[in-house]
């Protein structure tokens, strides 16, 4: 990880080592998700798009603040 990607995460809490156990569907995730703020993804702007298995979608800020994602 580069210094500037670790400086996104630095004031984040560090994850706790006791979770509770994790739903099926999840197990096959080596780690636990990741949060990352939504003003480092969007760098100012209001929507970026994300490319996923061939495909584009969007994800924007609406007016109220809220976040929407689009194929």
């Amino acid at each position: 990880m580069s210094e500037h990607t670790n400086s996104m995460y630095a004031d984040m809490p560090a994850p706790s080592l006791a979770s509770p156990p994790l739903p099926v569907e999840s197990a096959q995730r080596s780690s636990p998700p990741v949060t990352i703020r939504a003003d480092h993804l969007f760098q100012g702007g209001q929507e970026i798009l994300i490319s996923h298995k061939a495909e584009t979608y969007r994800l924007r800020i609406t007016k109220n603040g809220k976040l929407i994602l689009t194929k």
